[in-house]
């Protein structure tokens, strides 16, 4: 039978230890690191976009990832930006607030033995605020839902300079949202709607 947890006694268990982080595994689909399992803490809501997603996305892409500087935003288990780098990415930047997420993340690289992964553990609006050295190839962002995150993050993509000219731009949505407030210059090139989640590409020309 299993054992009930009080809200209140939260991770820690009696004696003052913390309670074992329930563990989330994916599944990597595609390029050099094709059917590896990583796992992740399973913790905050984190939901690896699904692979059905992940071979939507990469067939999009599959022309530029080779080579592209990319930054992984909200990036939880790192999926995205596995993937990417799997399929030849010259570098990928993982962002995400989590220490818990962050350290996984670091690990996962060492396990895959990729020194092309750098890990910020930040929060993304503080991470944004500053100008890149070079605008990114690819910005791929899954914001968690409802909680308004595009309309505040975009500008900063966009004023910050993290992307530009030739940059694409990949985003996550909760299928609801009516619109999505991109600027002008950005061009919608794909787009698809999987169950509760809306997925969208841009193009900057």
């Amino acid at each position: 039978m299993p054992r009930k947890t009080s809200q209140k006694s939260g991770s820690a268990r009696r004696g003052g230890r913390p309670a074992p982080v329930e563990t989330g595994e994916l599944r990597i689909i595609g390029g050099e690191w094709r059917s590896r399992r990583l796992t992740f803490p399973a913790m905050g809501g984190v939901r690896p976009t699904p692979s059905r997603v992940r071979e939507t996305l990469f067939n999009w892409l599959m022309p530029v990832v080779p080579g592209a500087r990319c930054l992984d935003l909200f990036a939880g288990s790192g999926v995205l930006g596995l993937e990417a780098l799997s399929r030849g990415a010259a570098d990928v930047t993982f962002v995400d607030h989590t220490r818990a997420l962050t350290d996984a993340l670091r690990n996962n690289l060492g396990v895959l033995k990729s020194r092309s992964g750098q890990v910020a553990c930040e929060d993304v609006a503080a991470f944004l605020a500053r100008a890149p050295e070079a605008p990114m190839d690819i910005l791929m962002m899954d914001a968690p839902f409802r909680q308004d995150w595009l309309s505040r993050l975009l500008p900063l993509i966009d004023e910050n300079g993290w992307v530009g000219p030739g940059s694409w731009i990949y985003l996550e949505h909760e299928k609801e949202l009516a619109g999505v407030g991109v600027p002008a210059h950005w061009s919608l090139h794909r787009e698809k709607t999987a169950g509760q989640v809306c997925c969208r590409l841009y193009r900057i020309e």
